[in-house]
């Protein structure tokens, strides 16, 4: 196969987009699919929802990254949806579907899980060339849930629940290996380099951040307490990525040694 001239990555201005576009601009030509006016060269506008304006999007494009993820937790299934508009477009062409899904969603019975396990088997029944790669939570989104656990009087963090977040970057590296790349179907997982305890993870945020908060643990019962305390989401033998969540949290210090969270 030839590497790709022309790529459409959906969720290009996420925290994975914004990391794999750039790196893929400088091997082939990017398209960059936005549900807005487009705000500069390389934008194409679509709306995965509705389906509007996805037909010129993917026109001839050789393969589509797709990371856009509506992150619904309450319903779960628009990505299911959004993935049927995305392969609705293609019609009959045959670019090479490149998705990025979630370690775990075989293992943890969790609604948001089982619509990414959904969206996997839609990708390979699409009959068309493809490659999906499953990475355990980003960190900017485990720094997302510590923040808003964090708000109250106490730090409140479900009791042995474990995780092993890894940065969008060393996804990004992967992915653009992936997308260049022919389809090759399920290939290794990828998670952070270290597996911690939530309460650890949270220990390091509010250090980081300045905050004094007493960490308290607490039971979390049924399909999802079993998933985070079993350690469903995390890697069984795949790869690591190299940069921890403390790496992350440091690049993220201003120079008073204050966690900035404003531009991440």
């Amino acid at each position: 196969m030839t590497r790709p001239t022309r790529v459409l990555v959906t969720g290009g201005t996420g925290v994975l987009g914004r990391e794999l576009v750039p790196r893929l601009q400088a091997r082939t030509e990017v398209r960059v699919l936005s549900r807005r006016p487009p705000p500069g060269p390389g934008f194409v506008q679509g709306d995965l929802e509705t389906g509007e304006g996805l037909a010129a999007a993917v026109e001839d494009v050789d393969a589509i990254a797709h990371c856009a993820s509506a992150a619904d937790y309450r319903r779960p299934q628009r990505d299911v949806t959004q993935l049927r508009q995305l392969l609705e477009a293609i019609g009959g062409a045959r670019p090479h579907l490149v998705y990025v899904s979630i370690v775990g969603v075989d293992r943890v019975r969790f609604g948001f899980f089982q619509a990414k396990l959904d969206t996997e088997r839609l990708v390979e029944d699409s009959g068309l060339p493809w490659t999906i790669l499953r990475a355990t939570e980003f960190h900017d989104l485990m720094l997302t849930f510590l923040m808003r656990l964090a708000k109250g009087p106490a730090a409140v963090v479900p009791q042995k629940a474990q995780f092993q977040p890894v940065d969008a970057g060393d996804v990004a590296e992967r992915m653009a290996e992936l997308v260049m790349g022919p389809a090759a179907g399920r290939v290794r997982e990828l998670g952070g380099p270290k597996v911690e305890s939530m309460a650890d993870l949270m220990r390091a945020y509010l250090a980081a951040a300045r905050r004094r908060r007493r960490v308290i643990e607490i039971p979390v019962w049924g399909r999802l307490g079993a998933g985070l305390g079993l350690g469903g989401q995390l890697l069984t033998d795949d790869d690591r990525g190299s940069v921890s969540f403390a790496d992350y949290l440091h690049a993220h210090t201003d120079a008073d040694g204050v966690l900035d969270v404003t531009n991440r």
